[in-house]
């Protein structure tokens, strides 16, 4: 495969009897519904919080500011996974995140509990890459997708339950007990870590006795990948896209992405190696799995907002329309193993891409104003695509890898779709925008408008302006699939290059 690695003695985890391999599952399964919940679960408590201690001028940062952290950190935890091993970090990142969540329930205002929602997240990116990677690292080829399915399942339904909890916490209890649940929950997967979880010494071929760390990589990574994704997030939102701020921020990205190169250049040890991006499977995956997190807006996001002002459902009612996915989606990642042995990696995942575009495509086909189980017919179908095409590229490209690479791996790959997410919500906010500034003759955006709705003092011709928005988001949500087809066709091997176990 190329490249320099550390050799391995012994495999990725000591061997242990059945029990013991389980006792670590539950705590990968417990620190997944960690990560997942705490991207969710504030939304609904925020009336609650921005009441209790104002800025509601910058309570979106609640959430950037914890996906920020996630995002920027993913690669520079996945290196350190792969020098130090996974117990290290995923112990340090689980800390951090207890350690965030005990002061934003001490926050004693919105600029102290945007800070530590911060902290979180530099824990949640150790969390979320090092999980996915012991999961590789656990099982051999043959069983992983079980591990994967199970913590697909673990992730949708946190991510599904989320909102909910945290509307109740906030409502029958107080909104600091969303992040107080967090200690016992973790507390239990630390232990479990920490109790169950032995890996073996590692020889270096070049003898030395620690691996180097590229702590000026890291911190270009983190800095590039912060203003970037600053610049992303509050684009269009906190100011024009073409205004001093946005353009400022975006100049000095693009300066520090070349200063990135640099210094990764000259490292011993680069936090983002060279291979991640020249061999064709890695690439490819990255791509795909970026489109991914693209077209995943249009229906996390904007389908609720239809749901609500289109079709008339309430809050609880539009969810659910939205949260079938999740059982169709890990329930065809868990049947994926029997696609992919037959087909390939590559095939399974074009077969998946290529029916969730058709899906997506269909949805401006929809009738006006049309009924609930419609786009509910649709998620249930996207759900079960998607679910052929993202596992077994995750499968595949760890599989591609020995242990010393596989935490920069799927860092690289879960940073991808991060990314893509983010780039989503800018890009599609701006078409739907663009729509509805088109539709009603620039009276107002998206947000304005359905509060309008909502107060129930918009005309019918503002619910086709919407629906029309959401409309347009579905095209470019197929267009990202599209994409992501040609990517695998052109640029992914037939048949991936599974190294021997």
């Amino acid at each position: 495969m190329g490249g320099t690695t550390p050799a391995i003695r012994g495999g990725a985890v000591r061997g242990g009897d059945t029990r013991r391999r389980g006792a670590v599952v539950a705590a990968l399964m417990l620190a997944m519904a960690l990560a997942a919940l705490d991207a969710t679960i504030v939304s609904t408590a925020v009336p609650q919080i921005v009441g209790d201690l104002g800025g509601f001028s910058v309570f979106s940062w609640l959430f950037s500011g914890y996906l920020l952290a996630v995002t920027v950190t993913l690669p520079v935890y996945g290196k350190l996974s792969d020098s130090f091993g996974r117990k290290p970090v995923l112990v340090a990142g689980a800390a951090v995140f207890l350690v965030g969540s005990t002061l934003c329930a001490a926050a004693w205002n919105m600029a102290a509990l945007i800070a530590f929602r911060i902290v979180q997240g530099l824990g949640g990116g150790a969390l979320q890459g090092t999980v996915q990677t012991l999961a590789a690292d656990l099982y051999p080829l043959a069983e992983r997708p079980r591990i994967q399915a199970r913590l697909s399942t673990v992730w949708a339904v946190s991510a599904v339950a989320g909102p909910g909890l945290g509307g109740m916490l906030a409502a029958y209890a107080d909104w600091r007990w969303i992040f107080l649940v967090n200690l016992p929950i973790g507390a239990a997967a630390l232990w479990l870590v920490v109790r169950h979880l032995h890996e073996p010494e590692r020889e270096r071929p070049d003898g030395t006795a620690r691996a180097r760390v590229d702590w000026a990589g890291a911190l270009a990574v983190f800095a590039c990948g912060a203003v970037l994704l600053t610049a992303l997030v509050q684009g269009g939102v906190a100011w024009p896209w073409l205004s001093a701020p946005s353009l400022a921020l975006f100049g000095a990205g693009l300066a520090l992405a070349g200063v990135v190169v640099v210094v990764e250049r000259r490292a011993a040890q680069p936090v983002i190696p060279g291979w991640v991006w020249r061999r064709r499977t890695i690439a490819a995956v990255n791509l795909a799995l970026g489109a991914l997190g693209l077209l995943m807006v249009a229906p996390s996001v904007f389908l609720p907002t239809y749901a609500q002002s289109v079709l008339g459902l309430g809050p609880a009612a539009a969810g659910l329309v939205l949260c079938v996915w999740t059982l169709t989606w890990s329930g065809s990642a868990a049947l994926s193993q029997h696609v992919y042995r037959r087909i390939g990696f590559r095939d399974t995942a074009l077969t998946g891409i290529g029916l969730g575009a058709l899906i997506l495509l269909a949805f401006p086909f929809l009738p006006y104003p049309g009924s609930w189980w419609q786009p509910m017919l649709l998620m249930l179908a996207l759900g079960g695509a998607l679910g052929l095409f993202q596992l077994p590229l995750i499968i595949g490209v760890q599989s591609t890898v020995g242990w010393s690479e596989r935490g920069t791996t799927t860092a690289s790959v879960l940073f991808c779709r991060q990314t893509g997410q983010t780039v989503g919500a800018s890009l599609f906010g701006a078409v739907a925008n663009g729509v509805l500034a088109a539709r009603l003759g620039g009276a107002g955006d998206l947000d304005s408008v359905t509060r309008a709705l909502d107060a129930g003092t918009a005309p019918e011709t503002t619910r086709r302006a919407i629906a029309d928005a959401v409309h347009a988001v579905y095209l470019g949500a197929a267009g990202a699939a599209a994409l992501a087809f040609v990517v695998l066709l052109l640029v992914a091997p037939r048949t991936f290059p599974v190294r021997d176990e």
